[in-house]
């Protein structure tokens, strides 16, 4: 009733409250020299004309094929994880490349001979310091083409058992070239690497890289001819 008055309300209790810590500042494993630079900060041109140790290289290689070899049960099985692991090395290879190339031809391939010339020179030359030794179209099916190596550098430093006879470790190589197909817009149906046979005694390393594209890239190379594209 106006004029009584009732009981206080009672006091709202204060809210306690627990400081948070700064979060502490992000420390990088990596170390980094004393300059504070990384590889990342390099010039892309920097290592253009730096060529890599081949000792280094053949020790590398041949941990990588150890490595897969004792998680292999095949010869197939090993091929394909070495194709598997270049794979993604000649994805990035492809535009590494074409923006080492001088400006009026670092262009981007568009046409099936125009990306093959590139493999087997351009690609050959920055692995290898030298072109490929043949670049062939088969001529019974016109999706299919290689590209010939007398004597892969994959392949020099590498001693294979006599139970292991087919295995060719330049499938690592096959795998870098479907990448690189990819990247520029050629599926393939695979990449693979396979010995010439026994009849060249003169290079009896020689290896045949097989390289079959989608039909999807036949068909709009030949619409492209049909376009007047040349």
């Amino acid at each position: 009733m106006p004029g009584m008055s009732g009981p206080p309300p009672p006091q709202a209790k204060e809210a306690s409250y627990i400081a948070i810590p700064p979060a502490k500042p992000f420390q990088p494993s990596l170390r980094y020299p004393s300059n504070h630079k990384t590889i990342y900060d390099r010039n892309l041109n920097r290592t253009k004309t730096t060529e890599i140790s081949l000792a280094s290289f053949a020790y590398l290689f041949n941990t990588l094929i150890t490595y897969h070899h004792a998680k292999s049960g095949s010869v197939s099985e090993i091929e394909s994880r070495l194709n598997r692991a270049g794979y993604p090395i000649g994805i990035k290879l492809l535009d590494l490349l074409l923006y080492r190339q001088p400006p009026r031809s670092a262009t981007r391939p568009t046409r099936i001979l125009d990306l093959l010339q590139f493999i087997h020179g351009t690609l050959w030359r920055a692995l290898f310091s030298r072109s490929a030794d043949a670049l062939e179209q088969s001529t019974s099916k016109k999706n299919e083409y290689m590209i010939i190596d007398n004597e892969p550098v994959a392949n020099s430093y590498i001693s294979i058992p006599k139970e292991m006879s087919q295995l060719n470790c330049a499938a690592f190589v096959a795998g870098l070239i479907e990448g690189m197909c990819d990247a520029a817009g050629f599926s393939t149906d695979g990449v693979s690497a396979h010995w010439a046979g026994e009849g060249d005694e003169m290079w009896p390393g020689k290896t045949i890289f097989l390289l079959r594209f989608k039909e999807s890239v036949i068909e709009r190379e030949e619409a492209i001819k049909a376009g007047g594209g040349g």
